[in-house]
């Protein structure tokens, strides 16, 4: 197996640098948290996607279309996160390698999942979205970069309003076999 070797996200090269009022710390720290987010949408993308895929049971309809809608919701907020990084000078995602580098999100390869269970399992991975948007807000907050902060309060309130909706769905679900 290959060796893993770790992907430069900071500063671009010379042929992708973009100016910018931000100190290169700043575009650096910034960098340095949202692209761990940007790798933990794709992993909760997949992992939402995959449910969708292998659901079974009485809810089938009404849970594949939620989970659906949830990834479509899901994968929206990855461009304007990456155009971020881009804007203030770093480097984002470049592989699915580069995702599992970074990614905190596990990903799920179990044959089968109980329909409860995987609501429960998305309610926590977007609790944990919510988490690092709210960290990378601070670091954006604190280095100035303002639309940072305003495209990750959009990820917020999609993040939010997953955990609502799984969770108001879950009620009742029996999460065993």
């Amino acid at each position: 197996m290959a060796e893993k070797t770790q992907v430069k996200t900071f500063p671009a090269p010379e042929e992708l640098a973009t100016p910018t009022d931000l100190s290169p710390d700043e575009a650096q720290a910034v960098t340095e948290a949202v692209n761990p987010l940007i790798a933990d949408t794709f992993a909760l993308y997949t992992k939402t996607k995959n449910f969708h895929w292998h659901l079974s049971g009485s809810h089938f309809r009404d849970y594949h279309l939620l989970l659906d809608e949830h990834a479509e919701q899901i994968l929206a907020t990855v461009d304007p996160m990456s155009e971020r990084v881009r804007k203030i000078g770093g480097t984002t995602i470049r592989s699915i390698s580069h995702i599992s580098e970074l990614q905190s999100i596990e990903d799920d390869n179990e044959e089968y999942v109980h329909p409860g269970e995987m609501l429960r399992r998305l309610i926590e991975d977007n609790r944990h979205i919510v988490q690092k948007v709210r960290s990378a807000h601070e670091v954006a907050d604190g280095c100035r970069d303002y639309k940072t902060s305003d495209v990750l309060e959009d990820v917020l309130e999609g993040a939010e309003e997953r955990m609502w909706f799984l969770y108001e769905t879950s009620k009742g679900e029996n999460n065993t076999a």
